[in-house]
């Protein structure tokens, strides 16, 4: 998949001619200390590159317009180092299609109570220059991100950090191109929706293709090519004898090869598939769904190309960082003692989060008439998660997003032949899942050890759309007020 290596958010900060060209040199300084300190911190995944202090609107401009056609700019931040007038900020703004974030900082941590004069407060004016600035973004209603604090704590580094990340999934979003293999499956509503107004909102498009389209290229490898990767199965997974059956795993590798080919010739991120079409398979593909997800591509079942999508912007926003994230389903609870919830999904779930080294087991379905197919079996570790789904509410998109806390399985689970993982829900299972149902959110999820609720509210902050946060202070009257007002400002605007 894509490096990021040559991604870049530019730190921008403006000022203007009044201040005569010594105190400028000063602000210049300044802007580039920042950003190289924000440049070396290993927190933030991408380069960090100081621009010219912005003085005049034809800049600023000017600025704006060279940061929409750089590819590799994810977006700005900004920052008054003095009182910079924002009507000369209307026209870059508006103009500017990338994301951005309003640091509300300055260069000095503590008050030179000794020392300090007027030419000093002349130079140091964040404290109302960034209040003229933030007054701009809000009469123009921009989307962005607000950080307030010294640039060297850790908490503005982090906040800056998750927004950078952000950012990085909104560009993956831009240019994520779907795959469809065969259509939703049958009757089901909420893995529906309008894929046109889906690409105007998130970018991405999504494509159908016949799964004759896919066993078509499968069909092109050779039994040797097939035989090597069934030989990659044995050496990368635990196999007993009894799972060690040659024609399913022939029948996976042919599948893999062929499906990581399609999408690789494609430019695909991301794919759908459905168990209620698999004419010309042999059986749905499992573990082919589970490698390509742990090499970075998104995937949705039966044809969930919504979450496939999200799925594949979520590993994007994680590059990095050390847990994994995952397609995920609500599957089925556990209401004794503390209730918790099962997570799985029929076979695809990501490696990316298992806690040991995975089991390659063959198993039957049970469901879609078809042989039994090869999955890699395990269980998510413990620690703090978020599942997250995007769904078509009809007049927008609206994201919800619950905090949750996997446990250990209470006990061994021998018998259940799919991957899993074991949560808590925040605040706890009854308000959680009331909440969550309230808000009409999917039964489809994307999963992530790796990324927190902040992320996702920054990434629908810069898509525009609704987030509704399922955290530990939720409280289903609140909650329902919320969703109320939230139709009817939707109605209004």
């Amino acid at each position: 998949m894509k490096s990021i290596d040559s991604l870049e958010v530019w730190f921008v900060t403006g000022s203007q001619h009044l201040y005569g060209p010594g105190p400028l040199g000063v602000v210049a300084e300044n802007s580039k200390q920042i950003a190289s300190s924000l440049d070396g911190e290993s927190a933030i995944p991408v380069k960090v590159v100081a621009k010219p202090v912005m003085v005049s609107a034809d800049a600023i401009r000017d600025l704006c317009l060279k940061a929409n056609a750089n590819k590799s700019c994810l977006g700005l931040i900004l920052w008054m180092h003095t009182f910079s007038p924002a009507k000369m900020w209307i026209v870059g703004l508006t103009s500017l299609r990338k994301p951005f974030l309003h640091l509300h900082t300055q260069f000095n941590r503590e008050l030179p109570y000794s020392t300090i004069d007027m030419d000093f407060m002349n130079l140091n004016q964040a404290a109302h220059g960034d209040r003229e600035f933030g007054f701009i973004t809000a009469r123009l209603r921009l989307p962005r991100k607000i950080v307030v604090g010294f640039w060297r704590d850790s908490e503005v580094v982090e906040e800056i950090a998750t927004w950078t990340r952000a950012a990085l999934g909104w560009q993956e979003s831009q240019n994520l191109k779907v795959a469809r293999f065969g259509d939703n499956m049958r009757n089901v509503a909420v893995t529906e929706g309008d894929k046109v107004e889906a690409q105007k909102v998130f970018g991405y498009t999504v494509s159908g293709y016949g799964i004759g389209d896919l066993t078509d290229r499968m069909a092109q490898f050779s039994e040797d090519e097939v035989a090597a990767l069934v030989e990659e199965y044995r050496d990368s997974y635990s196999i007993s004898t009894e799972h060690d059956r040659a024609d399913p795993l022939a029948v996976a590798a042919r599948i893999e090869l062929g499906l990581r080919a399609f999408l690789e010739e494609g430019g695909f991120g991301a794919f759908t598939d459905t168990f209620e079409d698999l004419h010309g398979m042999g059986h749905l593909p499992g573990i082919a769904a589970q490698r390509l997800m742990a090499l970075g591509y998104g995937f949705g079942g039966e044809g969930d190309w919504k979450t496939a999508a999200l799925v594949r912007i979520m590993k994007v926003m994680a590059t990095g960082l050390p847990q994994g994230t995952s397609f995920m389903e609500d599957y089925t609870y556990d209401f004794a003692g503390t209730p918790k919830i099962l997570g799985s999904h029929m076979l695809e779930i990501c490696p990316s989060i298992a806690n040991a080294k995975p089991s390659l087991e063959v198993h039957p379905l049970g469901i879609g008439g078809k042989a039994d197919p090869v999955r890699l079996v395990f269980t998510a570790p413990a620690g703090p998660a978020i599942v997250a789904s995007i769904v078509d509410m009809g007049s927008r998109f609206r994201m919800i997003v619950n905090e949750v806390d996997v446990v250990t399985p209470d006990q061994p689970l021998p018998k259940l032949p799919v991957a899993r993982a074991i949560w808590h829900p925040k605040p706890n299972l009854k308000i959680a899942t009331a909440a969550w149902i309230y808000a009409g959110g999917a039964h489809h999820t994307g999963f992530s050890q790796a990324l927190t609720i902040e992320h996702m509210a920054d990434f629908a902050e810069i898509a525009g759309i609704e987030l509704i946060r399922i955290d530990a202070d939720t409280r289903i009257p609140q909650l329902r007020r919320e969703l109320h007002w939230s139709d009817a400002a939707y109605r209004v605007s």
